[in-house]
């Protein structure tokens, strides 16, 4: 059975979130600020967690990035702004997905299935994965974990993602659009310098050069590659 965690201050949007779960035979917890909320997603195992941007003690922006400093459990965003701005903050600090206030119930389902759904065929395909090795660089996907000269480089869910992705793929090159859609599953326009942030970071924590970088190549006109010349 799926457990969801709501963060969630509106006691009326709780009510009708635990409803329509427990009609999915989802279990459900919840947490009314995010002080509270953080502490539980911390200390517990959730498959989900529906994250209030506009939380008492600590908001939602703070509560993701301290729980993706810790743990990659799947998050959606609620919130009542749908500024572009809003929308952009919710990916960079690593929500999954987004929805604004007021939302379809219909959707909001929708959007978890989806979610869960991307996240089950990732954990599967992470199980039947073993290794990449490269040149000084060994990935465990199963473990999540990346060596590089011998030091472990900790990448948050999406870096990681993003490394795998083309590692796994080497000389394959990925458009902005296409690694949008492939990493955070959103299908439309203006959102790829969420992607170019998130390769800046990733390389800044991989490449010892970031002007001529080894490892995440620039593909010019097109996208990023991983650099297939590093193929053992």
């Amino acid at each position: 059975m799926k457990h969801i965690l709501i963060i969630e201050d509106d006691p009326e949007i709780i009510k009708l979130l635990e409803i329509h779960l427990a009609d999915l035979i989802y279990k459900t917890s919840k947490a009314m600020d995010g002080e509270r909320g953080l502490q539980l997603a911390l200390e517990n195992d959730y498959d989900l967690i529906l994250l209030d941007l506009t939380l008492p003690i600590l908001d939602g922006v703070e509560v993701c990035k301290k729980l993706r400093a810790k743990k990659n459990t799947p998050v959606i965003m609620l919130t009542a702004k749908s500024e572009e701005i809003d929308r952009v903050l919710g990916l960079e600090i690593g929500a999954d997905d987004y929805i604004t206030k007021p939302f379809s119930i219909r959707e909001l389902l929708a959007r978890i299935k989806a979610v869960l759904r991307r996240t089950d065929l990732q954990q599967q395909e992470d199980h039947n994965s073993a290794a990449l090795a490269f040149e000084n660089m060994h990935i465990d996907i199963e473990k999540r974990k990346v060596v590089l000269d011998q030091k472990k480089i900790e990448l948050s869910p999406k870096e990681f993602e993003l490394l795998v992705l083309m590692a796994s793929n080497p000389g394959r090159n990925y458009s902005r659009t296409e690694l949008l859609n492939i990493i955070w599953g959103y299908n439309f326009e203006g959102y790829e310098h969420t992607v170019n942030s998130h390769i800046n970071r990733l390389r800044a924590k991989i490449e010892s050069d970031m002007a001529n970088p080894t490892y995440i190549l620039t593909s010019w006109g097109v996208g990023y590659k991983f650099n297939e010349d590093l193929v053992l």
